[in-house]
């Protein structure tokens, strides 16, 4: 397959579990809390990936809204992930602070599922994985 990734990111373990992510200009860390025995330099794996849907959600109505020149006003969205044994989901709350109609709240719902991280999310995407020789440093 030889289509341009939509996105793309380079990890590289510090010390410990702290991570150094490169995504295109910007640098962003995660680790694992200490509980954990991390030493919490930066968001967790799974928060990360809440802070991914949860950004293409308040972008994604925000767009909308332009486009249909509704007044959104702040936009928060409010994201836990649950694991209950093989079971994971995800809550998300969105609040607007707007002043919208029923007809627009139910319409900026139905957006909300159809953002493509909460579309990605929920098909599951397919990964393949290949360990490659280190190259020269």
């Amino acid at each position: 397959m030889s289509t341009k990734p939509v996105a793309a990111a380079v990890v590289e373990s510090l010390t410990g579990y702290a991570q150094k992510i490169q995504v295109g200009r910007h640098v962003v860390g995660a680790d694992e809390p200490t509980f954990r025995d991390g030493t919490d330099t930066g968001p967790a794996p799974y928060e990360l990936l809440l802070s991914a849907l949860g950004a293409c959600t308040a972008i994604t109505l925000v767009m909308y809204a332009q486009r249909k020149a509704w007044d959104l006003g702040q936009v928060h969205v409010e994201l836990k992930l649950f694991k209950e044994g093989e079971t994971t989901r995800i809550e998300r709350d969105v609040r607007l602070g707007g002043a919208l109609t029923p007809e627009q709240r139910a319409r900026l719902l139905e957006v909300c599922e159809k953002t493509p991280v909460t579309k990605t999310l929920k098909a599951g995407a397919g990964i393949t994985t290949r360990l490659v020789e280190p190259g020269p440093d």
